[in-house]
Order: structure tokens, then C-alpha cells, then sequence
């Protein structure tokens, strides 16, 4: 080993932390940087082959080694298109490679990012500020389930949402076991009840309660409004078993009639005995020449009930339906659960999209690539993808992981480490001078 030994010795530790200062260099410059994750070095010792009693420390090699794993601060921001990871995964992106025929045209091959600073190109691409495109999977418009399995960049169509046509209304009430009509006279229960046949519409409305109104839609998007009353036909004969209190269910139809939609029966408990499907259905429901079809009226168990009301009014708590009109493209937003959600001029919210993340065994052997973007390697294994939105946060960014503070210790300590290496140069150039000398 000698004198040289140690001069080579000194020269290496003096590359190692050269090394360890331009790490510490890199993490302060990127200390702004999103979702930056800092590099620290390690130092591992060269030890020359020797006896035992002959070793001596050899030389030293700096290595690199990623934090991957330590997550940087999360801050909320407005954009409705940022998006942070708390967890240890990653987005799945691709760069563009160019354009063909006015198409973009990707590499084919997945990178990982945590960065998470996406907005919407002039495609309708969700592309990050490094230039990597966001990838998912499809999202079927009419059951909200994720369909295929290979992800592919996002792309939010601008175009009109298309109309619906209602089939469906979701209703829950609760009617008065004695309801109390404006032709009640507050003492003969027989006038609580709605006589047929029907004279008019005005003494219709006067035997019957409201039932609530909801909006419906034609195949065309064409709203119509739909209204419901109730009308009580026959009060339970306490002196016959099994009798029970029976209602009609009447919209407001074509023409201004009022049609009837369905009967219904209720047991003494209050609970609704009929229809015992829970449902009904008005066939080729017409409004006012808006044509809506067939509309199925769903209750649930439980949700329509005749329980005593001291106001003799029907209590809606649940009156929806599944249509909407057709609607321009508003804006964009990414869920906390990973859901690409698109926001249409007609109040609805669409889900187009599930973004894709992926974890990695070895997430640490990554290789780090510009833009904050990774690659697989054989170290580090593939890529476990998962479509559950985990550890997704929408209007959120991820800062970067570097702590100025602690960057600034190691740059004192890199320092000092660097001066006594140069310190070992010079000593061991005196000590060759020495030996040179003694031949004069």
C-alpha cells in the first residue's frame, strides 16, 4: 500500500465526495421541483486483499440511492385536474413521439410518474408539465364499470353529452293513514276519500293530495314535467280481517288528464302490501305531446309507507329519475378515486375514465429518467397496476421530498470530508519529497 496507497486512497474519497456534492447540489436546485424525490449518497469501502493483520481501509466509491419511497409534502391546489399519490405508487404515462395525419402518436411504452400536474391539451389529452401523458382505461358511460385491461392515454371527448330518455323513478313516501284533502270535513272520514267516477279536475284536486313533481326526459332530451297525487280509495274495515287501506297513485298526463298510474294497499303496520314487487310501471307515458314511454316507478323496500300524519299530507323524501337532457362539455375534474369526471352544461357529471397507478417490489430500483418520470428495470421487477384509485387525491400536488435544511448539513459535512482528503494529497506529496530528498 504505502505512501502511493494512501494518495490513491485520498483521491477517491475525494471523487466520493465530489459525487456526494453534486447529489447534494441536485437536490437543492430541484428542492421546488413537483413531486422531486432527492438522491442521497451512500459511500461503500474498498478493501484490498490482504492477511489479516495486513488489512488497511482501502479505498472508498460514493453510490446513489433513491428515496422513492419518502413521500414529499401534499398541498391542495385549485386545479381540478391535479392530482397527488399518498401512497407508494404511480401514475401511468407516455410520452408523444409526434403526430401523423393530425393523430398524436405515443412511444408504446409505460413510464411512472408521481408528478401529478395534469391539464388538458388542445386534444383533450390529460398531459403533465413534463410532457407525459396520463393513462387509464375506459369508463362505460351507462353502468360506471371499468371495461378493457390495457391502459392508454386519457382523452375527454368536447363534444355534447347525449340525451337519456327517463325509464326509471325512484320515489319514497310516507301517505297519511287519514289524509286531509280540501274536501275533508274533518270529523267523516268518507270525505277523506276520493270518490269515482271523478267529476272534473277541480273537485279531482280537492279529493286528493299531493304527491311531488319531477322532471322526465324524451329520447330527444324534450323535458316534461310530470306531476303525482294521491287519492285515498277505501279506509281498512276494523271489523273485517285482513282488510287494509288502499291508495291510487295519479299523474298529470296528456291533455292535462289525470291518469292513473297504480293501487296500492297497506297493511296495519303501516307497510305497503301491494304491489309486492315494490314497483310499477305507466306504459307509454305521454306528456303534453312530449312522448317519455314506458317509466318504471320504483319504491324499495320499505319506501312507501302509511304511517299517521297529523297534517294529512303525503311526506316525499326521495323523488329522482335516471334521464337528463343533452349537454355541452364544461370541464374536467379527477376524483379522489381515481375517476376521470366530466362535467357537462346540464348539471351531469359523467365518469370517462379510471386512472391506472402502478407499485413495484424494488421501488427504489427504478431508473430515474428526465421529468420526473421512471423505467422499469430488472431490479426493480415490473409493475403491479391497480385500478382501484388507492391513495389517489384530486386538487392536490406532491412537493418535493428535499429538506433544505438537511441538504445544508451534509454540504458542511461533504465539505470538511472534501478538505481532509486534500489534506492527505498534500501530505503524502511531502512525505514523497522526503523520500526523494534522502538520496541527495
Amino acid at each position: 500500500m504505502g505512501i502511493y496507497g494512501a494518495l490513491s486512497s485520498a483521491v477517491t474519497g475525494l471523487r466520493a465526495q465530489a459525487h456526494a456534492l453534486e447529489n447534494i447540489s441536485g437536490n437543492i436546485a430541484n428542492s421546488q421541483t413537483t413531486a422531486y424525490k432527492r438522491i442521497e449518497t451512500d459511500f461503500v469501502d474498498l478493501i484490498p486483499d490482504a492477511p489479516t493483520k495486513r488489512q488497511v481501509p482501502g479505498a472508498v466509491l460514493a453510490q446513489s440511492r433513491g428515496t422513492n419511497e419518502v413521500r414529499g409534502d401534499i398541498k391542495t391546489v385549485s386545479s381540478e385536474t391535479f392530482v397527488a399519490l399518498n401512497s407508494n405508487g404511480f401514475f401511468v404515462v407516455e410520452p408523444k413521439v409526434g403526430q401523423s395525419d393530425g393523430n398524436a402518436v405515443f412511444s408504446g411504452t409505460n413510464f411512472y410518474t408521481r408528478r401529478g400536474d395534469f391539464e388538458l391539451d388542445k386534444d383533450g389529452r390529460l398531459v403533465n408539465g413534463a410532457g407525459y401523458y396520463l393513462k387509464g382505461l375506459p369508463v362505460d358511460r351507462a353502468t360506471g364499470n371499468v371495461s378493457g385491461s390495457v391502459p392508454a392515454p386519457i382523452q375527454i371527448s368536447n363534444g355534447f353529452l347525449g340525451a337519456r330518455q327517463s325509464s326509471v323513478i325512484k320515489y319514497e313516501a310516507n301517505l297519511p293513514q287519514m289524509p286531509r284533502p280540501a274536501a275533508y270535513d274533518g270529523t267523516d272520514p268518507a270525505t277523506a276519500l276520493i270518490t269515482y267516477p271523478v267529476a272534473d279536475a277541480d273537485q279531482f284536486v280537492s279529493e286528493s293530495i299531493e304527491g311531488g313533481s319531477v322532471t322526465l326526459y324524451a329520447k330527444n332530451g324534450a323535458p316534461a314535467d310530470v306531476q303525482l297525487r294521491w287519492g285515498k280509495v277505501s279506509h281498512a274495515d276494523p271489523a273485517t280481517p285482513g282488510s287494509e287501506d288502499t291508495w291510487q297513485l295519479y299523474y298529470l298526463g296528456n291533455g292535462g288528464d289525470w291518469a292513473e298510474a297504480g293501487e296500492f294497499s297497506f297493511g296495519s303496520d303501516g307497510a305497503m302490501t301491494e304491489p309486492t314487487n315494490g314497483e310499477i310501471t305507466i306504459t307509454g307515458l305521454n306528456v303534453n305531446g312530449t312522448p317519455i314511454g314506458d317509466v318504471k316507478l320504483q319504491f324499495g323496500k320499505g319506501g312507501l309507507t302509511q304511517f299517521d300524519d297529523v297534517n294529512g299530507t303525503a311526506d316525499v323524501s326521495t323523488l329522482s329519475q335516471d334521464g337528463y337532457a343533452a349537454g355541452e362539455f364544461v370541464s374536467v375534474a379527477i376524483s379522489d378515486s381515481g375517476r376521470v369526471v366530466a362535467t357537462y352544461s346540464n348539471g351531469k357529471r359523467i365518469d370517462v375514465a379510471q386512472v391506472v397507478t402502478a407499485e413495484f417490489n424494488a421501488i427504489n430500483k427504478l431508473k430515474r429518467l428526465d421529468g420526473g418520470v421512471y423505467a422499469t428495470t430488472s431490479e426493480s421487477g415490473e409493475a403491479i397496476l391497480d385500478l382501484s384509485g388507492g391513495g389517489i387525491i384530486g386538487g392536490a400536488l406532491e412537493a418535493s421530498n428535499t429538506d433544505i435544511s438537511d441538504e445544508f448539513t451534509k454540504l458542511i459535512v461533504t465539505q470538511q470530508a472534501y478538505a481532509a482528503g486534500t489534506r492527505i494529497v498534500s501530505t503524502a506529496d511531502e512525505m514523497l519529497q522526503e523520500a526523494l530528498n534522502m538520496i541527495r
